[in-house]
């Protein structure tokens, strides 16, 4: 695909594209846009055309073949894995007659972490982002696909988004953001007394149950270490009657690919292993991931996926703790509502267009929930938590 003199090429395989050039349009400090990241997803099997997610990695070139810019890309034949949720379209799709799947989603296979999806050698290349965006579109029309779906992109990702005539979708998250704390207690401080106390209260009652905690990095974890991790974290998805959707090859390979992004809380009863949650780190930002647990111990979900990685924080210096998607339940634990963006392009107009009504209206609706709950939060009324 050309436009004037820029060449947007269809890879199949992110080991189609060299390695360092890749990294070198992905901000250094972002563990899911690496191309170990998305190779080792791709190696393991965990994303594959018998998972359900076809790579269709557009990569953009100047005249003399050097990468100019990409965008992540995926054939889906569903929408698993994706935590913006379309489903109620597809239905609607399909009851008109019409296919829904495939289509074209530019995401982090099962990673609802909001960053670049536009990825640029120059960031003011604004020509190279149009013309991935125009590929993406065009791919869609010459293969089948019912639509180009991009998720989970910066907000400054947006106004370029716009302007290729996708349709902007908002929804929320909850982070917890570092205001300079020095220890978990300068934290628990900007708390009113009643969430203080129950929080100091939940984490009492892990340490009475004899419960301790190891962190270990991606170098400290071998082959067998990871056969325990992956057996615990199973657990959880296992009672929703499946398997984790990256297998225990990827983790084995990201641990040695990129070890320094990679880690894991364990807890340990009695000199045993009972629970344990992985994360994944940049310099400033905790990524929370994967838990599970053996057993039931109270309040160990929240001081393992939680109140472990506010401490981790805080001990590291990280400014934000993006724990995954949904659970107002972290409001209580210090997390506010911070808004996440999705963008759209169907290509049955009549769709297109009910869609483009339906999202203003929801946007709405997710503004008042973010002040709804954002009401809920613990924190003294005098706090400045951060943007919402």
């Amino acid at each position: 695909m050309r436009s004037k003199t820029v060449l947007v090429r269809v890879n199949d395989s992110i080991g189609q594209i060299a390695a360092d050039e890749w990294n070198n349009l992905v901000d250094s400090d972002c563990p899911f846009l690496r191309h170990e990241f998305l190779l080792a997803a791709e190696l393991s099997g965990s994303v594959s055309p018998e998972t359900g997610w076809i790579p269709r990695h557009l990569t953009c070139h100047d005249e003399s073949d050097k990468l100019r810019a990409a965008l992540v890309l995926y054939e889906k034949s569903h929408s698993w894995g994706e935590f913006v949720f379309d489903w109620a379209w597809a239905n609607a799709y399909e009851q008109a007659g019409f296919d829904y799947y495939p289509k074209l989603v530019s995401a982090v296979p099962f990673t609802p972490a909001p960053g670049k999806r536009l990825l640029l050698r120059d960031p003011a290349d604004t020509q190279a982002a149009s013309a991935l965006l125009a590929a993406a579109i065009k791919l869609a029309e010459e293969t089948g696909c019912s639509s180009v779906h991009v998720l989970f992109p910066d907000a400054d990702d947006l106004p370029l988004l716009r302007d290729a005539g996708l349709h902007i979708r908002k929804d929320c998250q909850f982070h917890w953001h570092n205001h300079g704390y020095r220890k978990f207690d300068d934290f628990l401080a900007s708390f009113s007394s009643a969430k203080r106390k129950k929080t100091r209260r939940d984490r009492r009652r892990v340490t009475e149950a004899g419960i301790s905690f190891r962190r270990l990095k991606g170098q400290d974890l071998d082959d067998e270490m990871w056969k325990l991790v992956y057996r615990l974290i199973s657990v959880t998805f296992m009672r929703r009657g499946s398997l984790p959707y990256f297998n225990l090859e990827f983790f084995a390979q990201i641990s040695r690919t990129l070890p320094q992004n990679i880690l894991v809380i364990l807890a340990e009863k009695d000199g045993q292993a009972v629970a344990a949650s992985v994360f994944f780190e940049s310099n400033d930002v905790l990524y929370g991931r994967y838990w599970g647990s053996n057993g039931h111990y109270d309040a160990l979900h929240f001081e393992a996926c939680y109140y472990q990685g506010i401490e981790y924080c805080i001990d590291t210096g990280k400014q934000v703790f993006e724990p995954g998607t949904q659970g107002e339940h972290k409001i209580s634990r210090g997390f506010i509502p911070t808004p996440t963006w999705s963008a759209h392009w169907l290509q049955q107009q009549e769709f297109y267009s009910a869609i483009g009504n339906y999202l203003s209206e929801e946007r709405r609706h997710v503004e008042r929930y973010m002040e709804a709950v954002d009401a809920r939060s613990p924190y003294k009324k005098d706090e400045i938590q951060g943007d919402t």
